[in-house]
């Protein structure tokens, strides 16, 4: 099964789950329209919705409202990467201009929170206090991470684990609550449900590795941005971390300067080192092994095509490396 025969598979449902964002979207304030369906049209690849999707029919749910959480999920995702871009100082999301270089960091702020407040609006239309427990909870932990991050940036001594928390906190749990929905509206067992919320939380884990591996191994055309972004934010992900443990003390200093300072003025020699240490094939190899653990996960699912979709889309996140 490939990526391709994924949307086939999901394509009813996908249709539905655009057009619910198309209509909740709308709103009488002008600039909410504009920005919001700039960054919510701008080509991502929907897998965070598809979660949803494909977690509820691999339990068996035979209803609507799957579509309409897969909306909420996509909705919350959004309303982070447009906050992102402004704590950052982005200026490339998914090949494009960020909505902050197009329209302002005020602008950006408060179409996010407007964004956020619509998916708890629908989230109240489906009814249920558990899905309500389980997002309110998952955006309080992004805001977490988000605040880890910030206390991270300029630090070269993120340790690992540290980092680990921020891919769980940051990008994992939207995974984790996507696939957990699902199993929640199917009404599938406590051990269904955590087998396939742990499925997400690995899957959005070697996600955001294959993405601190591109960020130094990649182009403009594989990642949506700027090579070295994470360098010149400050930030140390996976491949700077180990380069920081593996490097002599001389690269150590440099990789040390390099992330205090932010910048990409030696950005060739802080490459030249991540590559001579290994970091980024030790990146990969976390990655890997967190797709590989994803689908450990769903061997107490019933075999079916969408068990096969959560599959591929564990393989399909890895294979971006190659």
């Amino acid at each position: 099964m490939s990526i391709e025969t994924i949307r086939e598979l999901l394509a009813d449902d996908m249709a539905q789950v655009d057009a619910l964002i198309q209509e909740r979207l709308s709103s009488e304030v002008v600039l909410i329209n504009q920005l919001g369906g700039y960054i919510v049209n701008s080509g991502g690849k929907r897998l965070r919705p598809m979660q949803v999707l494909l977690s509820a029919h691999a339990c068996g749910y035979k209803g609507v409202a799957h579509r309409h959480l897969a909306a909420v999920v996509e909705f919350i995702h959004t309303a982070t990467l447009l906050h992102d871009d402004v704590v950052d100082g982005s200026e490339l999301r998914r090949g494009r201009e960020t909505a902050n270089q197009l329209w302002g960091n005020e602008a950006s702020v408060l179409v996010g929170d407007f964004l956020y407040s619509r998916a708890f609006e629908m989230m109240v239309d489906v009814g249920d206090m558990r899905v309500m427990e389980i997002m309110a909870r998952t955006t309080n932990t992004i805001a977490e991470g988000e605040v880890m991050q910030l206390l991270n940036v300029h630090d070269p001594d993120t340790t690992e684990q540290r980092y680990l928390q921020v891919i769980y906190s940051k990008t994992a749990t939207l995974f984790e609550a996507a696939c957990r929905l699902g199993a929640v509206l199917a009404g599938a067992s406590a051990e269904t449900e955590n087998a396939v919320a742990a499925y997400g939380l690995e899957l959005g884990t070697a996600f955001q590795l294959v993405d601190d591996a591109l960020d130094y191994d990649g182009a403009v055309t594989d990642i949506g941005k700027n090579v070295g972004d994470d360098l010149a934010e400050g930030k140390p992900t996976m491949p700077l971390i180990r380069a920081m443990q593996e490097a002599s003390e001389t690269d150590r200093q440099l990789l040390r300067q390099a992330i205090e300072s932010g910048g990409l003025e030696r950005i060739d020699e802080v490459t030249n080192v991540i590559e001579s240490t290994g970091a980024i094939a030790y990146t990969r190899a976390l990655a890997r092994q967190a797709a590989a653990r994803a689908t450990s996960h769903l061997a107490s699912l019933s075999p079916g095509p969408y068990r096969d979709a959560m599959i591929e889309l564990a393989d399909f996140s890895v294979r971006r490396l190659q």
